[in-house]
């Protein structure tokens, strides 16, 4: 089958490409694992150099990146050129501290020396989504990359030419090896990828079903396997929250990347004490925002990224109408070409809708009334998904104490959920499990070997 650019703005083909054959795909995973001693022996010095190499590719390409993001998957392009800077960020931060974070550590035992060092695994296939086509990559490879593994990508089958980007970014780092390859394919190979003996982990991003498969799949081999799955982010505002900013950032966390992230704020759960006020406001945020062309730069909201998606949050939406949510604004698709869905805020949710159980891919919020805090952590660990969390209040020292019952990866107090390198990334529940980033991260697809000396 074909993998396809179709502009989401304008619902037109872009290119199309072809689907790499087995053959072909086995011959680049040999390359791959092939590519791997030399790597292994540059060192983390030499490994350093390469990922601040890719940094610099990537800064001084981030129009040609980022214009690519939007082209294929509708994100507006300031969000778009903050996901390359942020792609750099994370090759810099890994540059400077992964020699650190993998030194051996010695441990006191009856021998006399012991200690634990910390190898690579091999090849690493990560599968991965379109949604944030630059980022969900370079937040896996990057810290793979520096522990000394080299990487196959199965990117998603419509951002295609951001795969060959990131794969020639590398090419141009580290030139004459193949350390990274994008394989273009669908997912009909990806379990034939799982199983060859030159592949030894795998990774994904997507959704819970998808990562069944692939966990499936790798159990069946006994490989290693880190998944980030989906999430219904609760937003929870308390009586004592700073309103302004927490109307203000549940926009953002709600709209941001056109509304389609795992960890955008879903279902927003209100204290009764301020909820007709918090609402209002929200209400008339969500009604000013700005929907158009997402390469133009004052754009807020751009479309989403596949007609498929927008028929299926739309029917999200519509269901959860049938069985007696109410609409308060949007609702529909936006009567215009390209794939554009109305801002839009849903009231009286119950369990059993799909806008109160379901993962809504778009810029839908669920808005829930809650009668005191104890009901919104409730509320808030009522899901199937554990990945992250927002919580709202001016007294951090209940707020601390809130934060620990909440269900989540993630718990961020008085912002909005979001990913640093700094931090360890990922969830629990159907959200996956395994971190990304940090050192906890790096540590993933090694090698944890002990080393005992008499």
């Amino acid at each position: 089958m074909p993998l396809q650019t179709i502009n989401p703005a304008t619902g037109k083909l872009v290119k199309s490409f072809s689907e790499q054959s087995r053959e072909e795909v086995f011959a680049l995973i040999k390359k791959t694992q092939a590519a791997g001693a030399a790597w292994s022996r540059a060192g983390f010095a030499g490994r350093s150099r390469a990922l601040k190499k890719a940094a610099d590719i990537l800064r001084d390409g981030k129009e040609y990146f980022s214009g690519l993001i939007t082209l294929e998957m509708g994100k507006p392009i300031s969000q778009a050129v903050a996901e390359i800077e942020k792609c750099a960020l994370t090759c810099d931060y890994y540059a400077d501290h992964g020699e650190a974070m993998l030194a051996p550590e010695a441990v006191s035992t009856d021998a006399t020396e012991s200690f634990v060092r910390f190898d690579p695994l091999g090849v690493i296939l990560a599968v991965m989504p379109w949604n944030f086509p630059f980022w969900q990559v370079f937040r896996f490879a990057a810290p793979a990359l520096m522990a000394g593994n080299t990487c196959l990508l199965k990117h998603s089958s419509n951002v295609p030419q951001c795969a060959r980007a990131i794969e020639a970014a590398f090419k141009e780092a580290v030139p004459g090896e193949n350390i990274f390859t994008a394989l273009l394919i669908g997912p009909g190979l990806v379990d034939e990828i799982i199983a060859h003996p030159q592949v030894s982990a795998a990774t994904l991003t997507g959704s819970d079903a998808a990562g069944r498969q692939v966990a499936g799949s790798c159990a069946a081999h006994l490989k290693k396997t880190v998944l980030e799955l989906g999430g219904s982010d609760p937003f929870i505002v308390l009586e004592d929250a700073p309103l302004d900013a927490a109307v203000r950032t549940g926009l953002t966390a709600r709209l941001l990347n056109n509304g389609q992230s795992c960890i955008a704020a879903k279902r927003f759960i209100i204290s009764e004490k301020i909820y007709d006020e918090f609402l209002g406001r929200f209400l008339e945020a969500m009604k000013k925002v700005c929907i158009g062309d997402p390469m133009n730069p004052s754009t807020g909201l751009g479309p989403l990224a596949r007609q498929d998606l927008l028929a299926e949050l739309d029917g999200q939406v519509q269901r959860s109408v049938e069985l007696g949510a109410t609409v308060l604004c949007g609702g529909k698709r936006i009567a215009r070409e390209g794939y554009f869905y109305e801002p839009t805020i849903l009231e009286n949710l119950k369990k059993g809708m799909p806008a109160y159980d379901d993962e809504l891919f778009g810029p839908v919020a669920a808005v829930i009334k809650a009668r005191d805090a104890d009901e919104a952590i409730a509320l808030a660990n009522d899901t199937r998904f554990g990945l992250g969390a927002s919580l709202w209040s001016t007294d951090i020292g209940r707020a601390r104490e809130l934060a620990a019952r909440i269900e989540a990866g993630a718990v961020f107090v008085n912002g909005m959920v979001k990913s640093d390198p700094r931090l360890p990334f990922g969830g629990i529940k159907n959200s996956g499990y395994g971190r990304e980033l940090s050192p906890y991260g790096i540590k993933e697809f090694v090698n944890i070997k002990t080393v005992w000396i008499g």
